[in-house]
């Protein structure tokens, strides 16, 4: 079974590439993130024709998140993380898919750092790890995937001396990450690729994509029923070299099948 994070940065702009990578790649369960679209103009119509049903929770030109799955109806579980109610933001949903518990989550960016956008950040980062602590338990296989705005370590990211002060690489934001992974996440991409330079977001700007200097802040954590199921991980990196592509590139776990995916 194949589970995927991509930010599209827009689901209405990306759309055609959205569905050409679903018919090319084909994943069981794909966790979209910045659908950048309010919940009643996500093109469900498309994504059913394409074969997946979806759960989602959209707003206006900001944020966005859904969980796609191939041939089936992903049952929705919660909409927003638990611990501020006041909190509108769409950057949380969980939905259950074939026996498989999928979190979809776009952490905010934070910057400018310091200020109010990064306090918001480590207290979203803190409703994390709460949550995460109850889920990391769970006897089903968890995922929590998504675009955490996070770059855990320097060999993530291309010249970290140039990201010291940024809110994706702060040192208050690396620790805390830090935290969530102890509580018994394996990172999947890193357990897989230990020692690689590995991206999975390469801005517009500069001719990024091309000079291959990128960030890792695209993650898909699993729980300890998950990860005794992980057979490999990686990044579908040509389809950020696609006409009009989206700034992140899709990022996959693929779980032992049970028979069902």
């Amino acid at each position: 079974m194949r589970i995927v994070t991509y930010n599209v940065n827009g689901i209405g702009a990306r759309l055609p590439s959205l569905l050409r990578w679903l018919a090319e790649a084909s994943p069981k369960v794909v966790c979209l993130q910045e659908l950048k679209a309010p919940q009643e103009s996500f093109p469900d119509g498309a994504i059913r024709d394409a074969g997946y049903g979806a759960v989602w929770r959209g707003q206006k030109s900001w944020n966005g998140v859904a969980i796609l799955a191939r041939n089936s109806q992903p049952t929705e579980i919660r909409r927003a993380l638990p611990g501020d109610p006041d909190d509108a933001h769409s950057r949380y949903i969980e939905a259950q898919v074939d026996g498989i518990h999928v979190a979809c989550l776009y952490l905010p960016n934070g910057n400018p750092a310091p200020g109010p956008k990064f306090d918001y950040k480590l207290h979203w980062l803190e409703r994390l790890i709460a949550h995460a602590a109850q889920l990391v338990s769970a006897e089903a296989p968890v995922v929590l995937a998504g675009d955490y705005n996070v770059i855990p370590t320097e060999r993530d990211v291309y010249k970290p001396e140039r990201w010291v002060d940024d809110a994706l690489f702060r040192v208050e934001v690396r620790e805390a990450f830090a935290r969530l992974t102890r509580q018994g996440w394996t990172d999947a991409l890193r357990a897989m690729h230990p020692d690689e330079t590995i991206y999975t977001y390469w801005d517009y700007f500069r001719d990024a994509y091309r000079r291959n200097a990128g960030l890792r802040i695209d993650h898909l954590l699993l729980n300890p029923p998950a990860a005794a199921r992980l057979v490999s991980s990686g990044v579908d990196r040509d389809v950020r070299g696609w006409q009009k592509p989206s700034d992140h590139a899709p990022t996959w776990v693929e779980l032992r099948d049970t028979g069902t995916g």
